[in-house]
């Protein structure tokens, strides 16, 4: 009975729902179960995934579309919590900041956008830039460029000479004195000021550079850069604007305060020991391990010029310890969350995450959820996005094989849908 009235409601919604769009599914994942599902249809009504049925289910319209994915493995949109997306890698990175305006990294940043939708990340975390993602993150929200949804942290929160210190580097007369409206701050009261700065700006969660970082021009790439009362301020005053707290985190000290004082995530946790490790289970914070960027720097760390020697130690010193770390985490059962620190790296190679991720230990599938049905939940959107389900926003893709067999197809994702429409096929 149950079965026949479900069978009512959805051609009632059918018939009134205008044109719908029937994907047939060779392989389906279920990210909650962990499982791959096969010969599945999808029905798509609008923006939202209005039901999923056993079989290749045929059209009940004539204007309905059907798009055979039949040879394909089909799974959510995927989630990238880690990006910077108004830039990227390149030899003339440190100079770019004194050779291009606002207007070169805003028409730089949609193309990399566009990018990042076409590598299958229909969503993405955007953790320090300037006020150039939360216009795009705006202007994609509504249509006007294509793009992965955005969550941005805006400006990173940093130290005067810190890893976020924009002037970190500059000879003295154009160093300045940034401080809480640049995201720099020292002391309780500048950190108030500036979590309330970032809300005003249009952030959606707060970035904090609890640790000294490998490619700031900056000799020390571990210190702890806040006082324990000043990362309580700044995550108790996040929250209290319904923001959480993400901290970029290398060295062991800094870490361990952040996850004391309730931050989600901690990004890169290079320096990790087992006392943070349990911290974090504790706490119930998740790593982000950006695997990508590490492998990425160490490369190109070898090429004469193209970092700043007072980087090349920070370099060398972090990937000594990266495996030995990873080991241990994987081992302590630490919370995982799928981020690559795109940028760093070329946007568009975000998929090299998934076999960086096997490589270390974690299996095919429970890298696959890590970017799908635990970064939704991350992000508050767990009734939304991660699954493949009735009532969730329609964000698809596809690849050529089955991830479980082959990961290395993650990074040639060929169907691509957000919110129902479909950007790559």
């Amino acid at each position: 009975m149950k079965s026949l009235l479900q069978l009512i409601i959805l051609l009632l919604t059918l018939s009134v729902t205008g044109q719908n769009t029937y994907l047939h599914c060779g392989q389906l994942i279920d990210t909650k179960s962990g499982t791959i599902l096969t010969e599945r249809t999808i029905i798509v009504s609008g923006s939202k995934i209005i039901a999923i049925e056993n079989g290749y289910i045929s059209p009940k319209a004539s204007d309905d579309s059907v798009i055979d994915l039949k040879s394909k493995t089909v799974m959510p949109g995927l989630i990238d919590m880690h990006v910077h997306i108004e830039g990227e890698t390149s030899p003339t990175r440190y100079l770019d900041v004194f050779t291009k305006n606002e207007a070169d990294v805003a028409f730089t940043s949609v193309e990399i956008a566009n990018r990042t939708l076409m590598a299958g990340f229909t969503t993405v975390r955007d953790l320090g830039g300037s006020g150039v993602n939360v216009a795009l993150r705006n202007a994609i929200a509504q249509g006007k460029v294509s793009g992965p949804r955005i969550f941005t942290a805006e400006k990173a929160i940093s130290t005067t000479g810190g890893h976020a210190d924009p002037t970190n580097g500059r000879k003295k007369s154009l160093m300045g004195n940034p401080g809480p409206m640049e995201g720099v701050i020292n002391g309780v009261e500048d950190a108030r000021q500036a979590v309330r700065q970032r809300y005003k700006n249009g952030a959606d969660l707060i970035k904090i550079t609890a640790t000294g970082g490998v490619l700031s021009v900056a000799k020390n790439g571990q210190n702890a850069q806040f006082t324990q009362e000043e990362v309580d301020e700044i995550v108790k005053i996040a929250r209290e604007y319904g923001m959480v707290v993400a901290a970029h985190a290398h060295g062991k000290e800094g870490m361990k305060r952040a996850i004391k004082a309730g931050v989600q995530t901690i990004e890169h946790g290079s320096f990790m020991d087992k006392e943070a490790a349990t911290l974090m289970k504790q706490y119930g914070a998740y790593l982000v391990p950006t695997l990508s960027a590490g492998r990425y720097v160490e490369k190109k760390a070898k090429i004469p010029n193209y970092y700043p020697p007072v980087i090349l130690p920070k370099i060398e010193s972090t990937m000594l310890v990266l495996d030995e770390t990873l080991e241990m985490v994987l081992r302590e059962g630490v919370p995982i969350a799928f981020g690559t620190d795109a940028g760093v790296f070329p946007h568009g190679e975000n998929a090299k995450e998934f076999a960086y991720m096997v490589e270390v230990g974690w299996s095919p599938m429970f890298s696959i959820q890590s970017a799908t049905i635990t970064n939704a939940k991350l992000l508050d959107m767990e009734n939304e996005l991660g699954q493949l389900k009735e009532g969730f926003i329609a964000d698809i893709v596809a690849v050529d094989s089955d991830p479980t067999k082959n990961i290395a197809t993650m990074e040639n994702v060929t169907f691509v849908m957000k919110e129902g429409k479909v950007y790559k096929q």
